[in-house]
């Protein structure tokens, strides 16, 4: 994927699971990590959860298809 891909509320998936951009910037994306069940600790911004800054290089590692990552590696 590349940075225009995305925009705020994208859900996308690395090989280290589910991802919700919350901000787009001029080189970077911003995203929280979907792994918990109440969705309350997504509400934000102020998010309860981290927010993790994806370069241009971690860019090439996202994907909006889940099936593009083994399902071992996603646990």
């Amino acid at each position: 994927m590349g940075k225009d891909d995305f925009q705020i509320g994208t859900e996308f998936y690395t090989a280290a699971g589910k991802w919700r951009c919350t901000d787009v910037g001029t080189r970077v994306i911003v995203a929280i990590r979907l792994e918990r069940e109440d969705a309350s600790w997504y509400a934000g911004p102020p998010f309860a959860v981290s927010e993790w800054v994806f370069d241009e290089y971690d860019l090439a590692g996202c994907s909006l298809d889940v099936r593009d990552f083994d399902s071992n590696e996603l646990e």
